[in-house]
């Protein structure tokens, strides 16, 4: 098998340790070494570039391509899949190698992918997200028509439940479908024109069930978590991610800290309705007040969050905002008390961690896939970093440059 170096560069390894010149060696898609004039069969000249460990987006909607809902009700069924194609492109564009898409893509989309029938990052699949009735994930709308923003389909169970019992077989139907993740609301949102993002969502008797179903498969689960007390019912109830976080309070912020529980802050996300709205999106009446007044508290709560040292690992919501700007987020985690380094380990070894999957990539390491950034310029230069690209490379074969 070929032995292909980077030569002549220096690395970001994710670890912890500071960047430094190096080679990497990779071999049957793996990192096979890291470090100085190693031999190879064939060399690549990286000189003066940065190696990076691939980007991680621990929430995204590949399936979603806008929030104009008069739009999306234009479109036939299955234009969504051939939109979702391109989106999983424009991700793998900005050096995005790992997904976890928090609902919509079904099993078919992540087998697409793995086979190389389309481009894109790997992929963990939520399948559907689970919703009560009147929830975030509820499409009812006052004409009396129900339109959902991923309507189910065969390998789309139907995310409207109510009630313990319902809970226990729609989340197995979910595991049946494929699911790597258990997706719940446990809060209103932004975009759910008839529910508020202070509200929690689900009581404590459906959430246990839910949580038992998933921890018999073995499953984690992420939870759109926005009001304070859905946030806190949803650490209870012993999720491993919330979602958003944008009322978190500080009872609410040491709980996580207790139970070791990660926030995926998506910042960027109210950004992207207002930036919608402004490009002429139909939105339901009252979106876009609730996206102008959550940013403020979003900001904060995710600032006090890093002070304290909760556990964090980017996401973006993409689908709310336009595939392929993922790299948007980290500005804004930057912001919010988060030094450069901190916001790339956030995008590479601790989503890793997150989606469970740093045994087996998220750092520059022997052993790991070969997923791998090469940047132009200064990494530490967040606002610059997709236009740095210069080549990305996904299980040692370069997909990118």
């Amino acid at each position: 098998m070929t032995r292909t170096v980077l030569s002549g560069g220096q690395v970001f390894d994710g670890t912890g340790s500071p960047m430094a010149a190096a080679d990497v060696a990779i071999s049957d898609g793996r990192i096979a070494d890291v470090g100085i004039g190693l031999d190879g069969d064939e060399h690549v000249d990286v000189s003066g570039l940065t190696l990076l460990p691939g980007f991680f987006d621990c929430h995204v909607h590949v399936m979603v391509s806008g929030i104009d809902l008069v739009r999306r009700l234009q479109r036939p069924f299955s234009y969504q899949f051939f939109q979702a194609a391109r989106n999983l492109s424009a991700t793998l564009d900005s050096g995005i190698t790992t997904v976890r898409d928090a609902g919509g893509a079904d099993l078919g989309v992540q087998r697409a992918v793995d086979d190389g029938l389309i481009d894109g990052p790997r992929m963990q699949i939520a399948i559907s997200a689970l919703s009560q009735t009147g929830g975030h994930g509820d499409g009812w709308l006052p004409s009396g028509i129900t339109t959902f923003l991923m309507s189910p389909h065969p390998g789309r169970p139907a995310g409207l439940v109510d009630g313990p019992e319902e809970m226990r077989k729609r989340v197995r139907e979910i595991i049946r479908a494929g699911a790597n993740v258990i997706k719940v609301h446990t809060s209103g949102g932004v975009l759910s024109p008839r529910d508020s993002p202070k509200h929690a969502q689900f009581r404590p008797d459906e959430l246990a069930a839910l949580m038992a179903e998933a921890s018999a498969a073995g499953l984690p689960v992420m939870a759109h978590a926005q009001a304070t007390d859905g946030i806190k019912n949803a650490v209870r109830a012993g999720v491993r991610s919330v979602e958003h976080g944008i009322y978190l309070d500080d009872e609410a912020i040491d709980m996580m800290l207790s139970a070791g529980t990660w926030l995926v802050p998506t910042l960027v996300a109210p950004h992207a309705v207002l930036a919608a709205a402004n490009a002429g999106s139909q939105l339901p009446e009252g979106v876009l007040a609730k996206a102008q007044e959550v940013m403020a508290a979003h900001a904060d709560a995710f600032a006090r969050a890093v002070a304290a040292g909760v556990k964090i690992a980017m996401g973006t919501d993409s689908g709310v905002g336009p595939h392929g700007s993922n790299l948007d987020e980290l500005p804004l985690m930057a912001a919010g008390g988060m030094t450069p380094g901190q916001v790339l380990t956030a995008t590479t070894r601790s989503a890793a961690e997150l989606l469970r999957v740093a045994d087996d990539t998220g750092t520059i390491m022997p052993g790991k896939r070969a997923d791998i950034v090469v940047l132009a310029g200064d990494p530490f230069e967040l606002a610059t970093l997709k236009d740095n690209i210069r080549a990305v490379y996904l299980g040692g074969r370069r997909v990118r440059g």
